[in-house]
């Protein structure tokens, strides 16, 4: 299942090693979802891993990059559709990739993203609903 996660949905699945998130982790490395990444979204994923806030080493962040990008699949070139805007401009991205890369999800925390009513072949979904599909084996 081709699934778009947004940075925050990543960074959170990748730095903040609880519990509630391992499921997402095993979900990525066993198969189970294909998360997508492009130039764009991978660039910003790095760029953000550095923040000083989460004080990590850049071996750790290397370590956190080499978690993740094994199990994605790299959409090279995004087509730029008319999908109408979203709340926040840089979300776009996000919207860009699921479309091209034939997403089933975009999975995001941010309200801009969950507010988005633009007509998309995929669903919006929060980490919580995407849980649930997979517990489901709805998808």
């Amino acid at each position: 299942m081709r699934v778009v996660l947004d940075t925050n949905t990543l960074i959170t699945a990748l730095v903040f090693h609880r519990e509630r998130w391992t499921w997402m982790r095993e979900a990525w490395k066993s198969g189970r979802i294909v998360p997508l990444l492009c130039s764009e979204t991978a660039t910003e994923l790095i760029r953000v891993l550095a923040y000083p806030k989460f004080r990590l080493s850049s071996d750790e962040q290397t370590a956190l990059i080499h978690d993740i990008v094994p199990y994605c699949d790299t959409v090279s070139r995004i087509a730029v559709y008319d999908l109408g805007p979203c709340r926040d401009s840089q979300d776009q991205i996000f919207l860009r990739l699921a479309k091209t890369g034939s997403a089933i999800f975009l999975v995001s925390g941010d309200n801009a993203l969950l507010s988005y009513t633009g007509p998309v072949p995929f669903r919006i979904v929060r980490p919580a609903d995407l849980m649930d599909a997979l517990a489901k084996d709805e998808v």
